[in-house]
């Protein structure tokens, strides 16, 4: 007997096989033939829309999911984006004074130097100044000066190119211009997010200075998005410094080590940040690139970080992004990109 739809399409057949000769007609065998397909087919049909909605659910949940993951990363770009015309304006304005203070350095340097030689011409001309200018001479310490205002002006040159540095650390950093992909330089955005971290890696009253020790190999120029590999930069080095402060961890001598190199086989740059910090456990490294999982105390981290991180790296740029640890000896994080 054929088991038919609601629409009277066939979905199967339902067959009796017996053992021995009828000796009645086939009446009652295909009566009852009758109401089992008829069952079977509703059976089916119940069975098929249960795994219809079934993969409906899954569908929408993982629609919903999208949506979660896409609502955070725009609001954590807007985020980024408004820090970004704030660290883009700050270093438009330090930019502007300091270019003023660098550009005057040389310019001071020639009128004290006309000034000392000038002095140094009346010496000679007047060896024996009244005892009134011998005392003013003596009081002033004319030698010392002569010595040391050539060191301030060093001094104050070394600041300025470090102000300068600083600044171009920054607009770096932000790179608002560049929305789009291009080649850059990883190494440059690596060195931009460690200069704007130097305060928290800085030896306090109470905790050591954290070192940095850098093994860099020569890495093509990468087609990527400058902004978003700095600030994935940031995320996990911002963490590996958390690691190190956290209130548990005991490490006298705290280091991050950065290694970069080529996988040759790959085709693809590879950068390691690893610490010596207290490690992660293996349940917390299963979901560390979860959207709002932190294993920071309550207030002390967001849990998106990582987060967007992984989709930056993952997503956006087709590449890897791993996290490797072992609980006491230290975290590692490894990033893949394509060239």
């Amino acid at each position: 007997m054929p088991i038919l739809d609601p629409q009277g399409k066939p979905l199967g057949h339902i067959a009796g096989l017996h053992t021995k000769p009828l000796e009645h007609s086939y009446e009652e065998q295909e009566a009852i033939l009758k109401i089992f397909a008829a069952r079977s087919a509703a059976e089916i049909e119940r069975q098929l829309a249960e795994t219809a909605l079934k993969q409906q659910n899954i569908h929408l949940e993982q629609t919903l999911k999208e949506l979660h993951t896409t609502q955070i990363q725009l609001i954590q770009a807007e985020r980024m984006s408004s820090l970004g015309h704030l660290v883009a304006g700050i270093a438009h304005e330090i930019n502007n004074p300091i270019g003023f203070i660098y550009s005057n350095i040389t310019h001071t340097r020639e009128c004290i130097n006309i000034l000392l030689e000038l002095i140094a011409a009346y010496q000679l001309e007047y060896p024996h100044p009244s005892i009134s200018l011998q005392q003013k001479i003596k009081e002033a310490d004319i030698d010392f000066l002569q010595k040391d205002v050539t060191k301030m002006l060093k001094s104050m040159e070394t600041g300025s190119d470090r102000i300068r540095d600083i600044v171009l650390s920054l607009r770096n950093f932000s790179r608002l211009d560049e929305s789009s992909k291009k080649l850059i330089d990883l190494h440059e955005g690596i060195e931009s997010t460690l200069l704007i971290l130097q305060h928290r890696l800085q030896a306090n009253e109470l905790l050591p200075q954290i070192q940095v020790i850098k093994e860099y190999q020569q890495l093509p120029k990468i087609n990527c998005h400058a902004s978003q590999i700095n600030q994935v930069f940031m995320n996990i080095l911002n963490n590996a410094i958390d690691a190190l402060r956290s209130a548990s961890n005991t490490i006298t001598q705290p280091i991050i080590e950065i290694k970069t190199g080529v996988i040759f086989s790959e085709n693809t740059v590879k950068i390691s940040i690893s610490d010596n910090g207290i490690g992660i456990d293996e349940i917390s490294i299963s979901h560390i690139f979860d959207p709002f999982f932190t294993t920071k105390s309550v207030g002390s981290g967001t849990g998106l970080g990582l987060s967007i991180a992984y989709q930056i790296i993952v997503k956006q740029h087709r590449g890897k992004l791993n996290c490797i640890s072992i609980p006491g000896q230290g975290t590692k994080f490894e990033i893949e990109i394509p060239i």
